[in-house]
């Protein structure tokens, strides 16, 4: 099987992984989850993550093809719009974005959003395939986390962002808007029908326990020790306590400020009469944490 090169740069603000993957052969990379710095105290902004990757990128003489994101993140601004306008490069993510736009532009109340997939240049079915130079990939629809949630399967490595976590803290939260328990029980067990050997990347990690970061797994490490999985044996259980834990957890703290970002590739809202972007916030839209 063929096995890209991996990099992680872990955001620890928002806790998120980034990834470049290469092909060690052509030198071809691509980027999977890049973040926008955001403050979300002082309302600033920032292209700090992002440049990084592109140091990153330039120092090791990669050759950027794709800029990817695996589903419209609700906890981080995603910088694709930066990258692809810094490199030139297109933009990726799953082809059932389009749900999340639609839900999400009638909860900012955004008359004139296009809800097409057309703010990337390409958008992934499930099945689709790619090269990254010699190496194969394929995408896999993985809803339930979000109802476009994709995993990204480049050679031996499965990017599968918030469906799994590392093994000692679980699987995702599936209560978002258009989230399922159901699903994310069924895109976990495709997940984990793939070779034992295949490396799992997850996208984020809040260092259980206060351990260090951590990212990558296998599907078998994941199948006998991941702590829901190897817990909930049947469909059934898993739901019901997915779904219990998910009723206790408050909704995170950026996500009214990142979906309007990120169903947009991570454009920013245009200037508005004095050359100043604002973000919308929807008032009594979620729920509360009293």
């Amino acid at each position: 099987m063929s096995i890209p090169t991996v990099t992680a740069f872990y955001e620890s603000r928002t806790g998120s992984v980034q990834y470049v993957v290469a092909d060690p052969v052509t030198k071809d990379c691509l980027i999977i989850d890049p973040v926008l710095d955001y403050d979300e105290k002082s309302g600033a902004t920032a292209t700090t993550e992002a440049d990084r990757l592109l140091a990153f990128i330039a120092a090791e003489g990669y050759r950027l093809t794709q800029i990817l994101d695996t589903h419209p993140h609700a906890d981080h601004f995603s910088a694709a719009d930066y990258l692809k306008r810094k490199t030139g490069v297109p933009t990726g993510i799953g082809a059932e974005v389009v749900g999340v736009q639609r839900l999400w532009k009638g909860f900012y109340n955004l008359s004139g959003f296009a809800a097409d997939g057309s703010q990337w240049d390409r958008l992934y079915a499930d099945g689709d395939r790619f090269m990254l130079g010699t190496i194969p990939a394929r995408v896999m629809f993985s809803p339930g986390h979000t109802l476009a949630s994709v995993t990204y399967l480049i050679g031996d490595a499965a990017f599968v962002h918030d469906t799994l976590f590392m093994p000692d803290s679980g699987t995702a939260r599936a209560d978002f808007p258009g989230g399922s328990a159901k699903a994310l029980w069924s895109s976990i067990q495709a997940i984990l029908a793939l070779p034992d050997e295949t490396r799992i990347f997850t996208g984020h990690d809040y260092c259980q326990g206060g351990r260090a970061p951590a990212w990558e797994s296998t599907v078998a490490a994941q199948r006998s020790t991941n702590s829901h999985i190897s817990k909930y044996l049947t469909e059934a259980d898993y739901v019901a306590a997915r779904e219990a834990r998910d009723a206790t957890l408050p909704m995170p703290k950026l996500i009214l400020h990142a979906l309007q970002v990120n169903i947009s590739a991570g454009r920013l809202p245009e200037p508005e009469a004095d050359g100043r972007s604002y973000l919308k916030i929807p008032l009594d839209l979620l729920k509360a944490p009293w």
